[in-house]
This record gives C-alpha cells, sequence and structure tokens, in this order.
C-alpha cells in the first residue's frame, strides 16, 4: 500500500514525558544481562547497585518512547510488515539514575525501495532533561516499512550503513552471555511484544520459540563497547550506532567484535557463538579516547 509522504512527515507526535528512578535503572541493566555471576563482576556493580549507581548509556534508547503512532489506521502504513532496521545513539550528557525526561519525536525522511520493494523512514527522539530542558541524547531509528513501497518517492540520498573491515581480523573481542531468562526480564522496560515470551506468538512469527528483542541484544552490545573501548565508564561513550541482522534467542552467548578506526572511533559487529551468525552489523562507535 502507497503511503502518503507528506502526510506522515507532518504526522503530530505529541512529546512523552517518563519518570524513571534507581529501580528501572536497575532494571533496565539487569534486562541487558549485566550480573550474571554471583558475586557480580566488580566493575558492573556500579549498574545494579544504588549504591554508587551509574546508568548505562543505552537506556536512553528506551526513555519516553509515547504511544505507538504508526498503528494509527490514518497513516497508512502497514504495521504487520514494519521491521526495526537500525538503531542509532548520540550521547550528548551521560543520563543520570533517576530523573525525569520527555521525548520528542520526529519523521525524519522516508526512502521509497518501489512497489512490492517497501520503504525506509527514519526516526529521531531527542531525550531533554524535564526540568531542565536540556539535552542529553538523540535517539535514531530507522523502520522497514515493507507493505509501503511505490508511493512516488526517491531512494536516492538514503544512508549507507558503516563497513565492517572483514577483511582483517577485529582488534578486539568479547563474549557476553544471554540468560534463557533474558527477554522476560528485558520486556518489563517497556517493550511488551509477545514475540518474545509467548511460545504461540512466536510461532506466528516463523520461530521454533520467543526470540530476544533486538533492542536487548543493542544494549548487550553496548555494554561490550564500554569494556573494550571505554574502560567501562559510561560517561566515555559518545555515539552508538547498529543494524539488526539476525534474530538472536534467549540463553545464547553473543561476541562483540571491534575495529578500530582512529582516535575514537570504532566498527563492530556482535556474533551469536553458538550457531556462528551476525545478530547486528554496520556497528560504529565513537567515545572520548
Amino acid at each position: 500500500m502507497p503511503l502518503d509522504y507528506e502526510k506522515i512527515k507532518r504526522w503530530p507526535i505529541p512529546p512523552a514525558e517518563q519518570a524513571y528512578g534507581v529501580r528501572e535503572t536497575i532494571l533496565y541493566a539487569l534486562g541487558v544481562g549485566v550480573a550474571t555471576s554471583n558475586p557480580v563482576a566488580e566493575d558492573d556493580l556500579k549498574y545494579v547497585y544504588e549504591d554508587g549507581l551509574r546508568a548505562l548509556p543505552t537506556q536512553h534508547a528506551v526513555l519516553a518512547p509515547g504511544a505507538f503512532w504508526m498503528g494509527d489506521p490514518g497513516t497508512g502504513i502497514v504495521v504487520e510488515k514494519i521491521l526495526h532496521g537500525e538503531q542509532f545513539l548520540t550521547v550528548h550528557k551521560p543520563l543520570p539514575p533517576q530523573g525525569r525526561v520527555i521525548g520528542r519525536t520526529t519523521v525524519e525522511e522516508i526512502y521509497d525501495k518501489g512497489a512490492g520493494k517497501g520503504a525506509v523512514m527514519y526516526l529521531s527522539r531527542r531525550i531533554h532533561d524535564a526540568a531542565t530542558d536540556e539535552l542529553l541524547a538523540t535517539v535514531g531509528f530507522s523502520i522497514f516499512l515493507r507493505g509501503n513501497g511505490g508511493f512516488g518517492g526517491s531512494a536516492a540520498g538514503a544512508p549507507v550503513p558503516h563497513a565492517v573491515p572483514a577483511q582483517r581480523p577485529p582488534d578486539a573481542s568479547l563474549d557476553l552471555v544471554t540468560r534463557p531468562e533474558q527477554a522476560v526480564i528485558y520486556r518489563l522496560s517497556g517493550d511488551w511484544n509477545p514475540l518474545h515470551v509467548d511460545p504461540r506468538v512466536a510461532a506466528l512469527g516463523g520461530f521454533d520459540k520467543p526470540i530476544l528483542h533486538g533492542m536487548c541484544s543493542y544494549g548487550v552490545a553496548g555494554r561490550a563497547v564500554l569494556k573494550l573501548l571505554c574502560g567501562n565508564e559510561p560517561a566515555r561513550l559518545r555515539r552508538l550506532d547498529v543494524r539488526f541482522a539476525t534474530p538472536v534467542y534467549p540463553g545464547e552467548t553473543l561476541r562483540t567484535e571491534i575495529w578500530r578506526e582512529g582516535a575514537g572511533r570504532a566498527a563492530f559487529q556482535v556474533r551469536v557463538v553458538e550457531r556462528d551468525v551476525v545478530a547486528l552489523t554496520n556497528g560504529y562507535a565513537e567515545w572520548l579516547d
């Protein structure tokens, strides 16, 4: 179904406000796999313990998403055929472990791949401190609209994914485990899609069991980047971009492979160890070196 480009570009997406506290910050960290040992690894304790608690930078990406406006029939978007394609994060200021934020979402652009081929919509959500209106982070993402190609737009100028230099071995890698109950914990941070918990819904989607949230895998990758490039200091991370390639199952091990590209810049990908498939690709990170 073709969509109305100008209508979607001007769609009135209301700001969303969200309060979060120590409980939500710890729950998010648990949801992306922190604290899988007893005792908790010393350099991870700060993400799950209220004494000196720090927020993981990727927590920005789950705050103040607002209502699911794409489900409004007036948009013309075929919601049964949408996929989350890419995720981007630019951190302007470290996230406090508790506070109140406002998310302001904008449709940045829609690229038409053609009738029967779908379209790609790029959006951004700016996360502001509700008390000061200070910009904390810019969260970006792309949505593949598989049922909405051929609206008469152009594919010219679409962003090009960051290349991973696979012609040489990675400079560093880190394996992080996920737990069998990882999706059940992660969904408590706000993504209630039953695909990730109900075997019947997973089967309808073509999976033999529930899959892990893509944004959970993204958070695990963020943890690995922090450890490998930032000395596990959350304030040093400035950017984290990925493309989703293959679903992950809870309980699998995720290996983040990193290629340094210069001062404060690196490419990365995330591989499922047990199946030797790439789950996240075209990764790009920036940090304070």
